[in-house]
């Protein structure tokens, strides 16, 4: 039973392979962008409970395997983790506006 997650109501084991790319599939996910969209995914993950079984960030996509607690759906945990992660890469890196005008930095149809 230790493999299994409990909540007060329920006992649950749902891990889900995520992969989304930046908008236009931009090849800028290396450097300081990349260490920056992995230390966001990663706080966001904890605020939410999410648990990051594995990752890989590449140039131009990411790879999340998940363990998404059943009281979120999955579309509400990614499109949680790709809104708060645009706004907050936004924020840090004022470069990235040049090249992703209106504050879309994740497209819409990944989830």
């Amino acid at each position: 039973m230790k493999q299994f997650n409990k909540l007060a109501h329920a006992v649950w084991q749902c891990k889900y392979h995520v992969v989304w790319c930046p908008k236009y599939r931009f090849r800028i996910l290396r450097g300081e962008i990349g260490k920056s969209v992995r230390d966001i995914i990663r706080q966001l993950c904890e605020w939410r409970r999410i648990e990051i079984l594995e990752g890989n960030i590449q140039i131009d996509h990411i790879h999340l395997v998940l363990s998404i607690p059943p009281k979120y759906s999955v579309s509400e945990a990614i499109g949680f983790i790709k809104g708060k992660s645009a706004i907050k890469m936004f924020d840090l890196h004022h470069k990235l506006k040049k090249r992703y005008w209106g504050r879309h930095f994740w497209p819409k149809d990944t989830v």
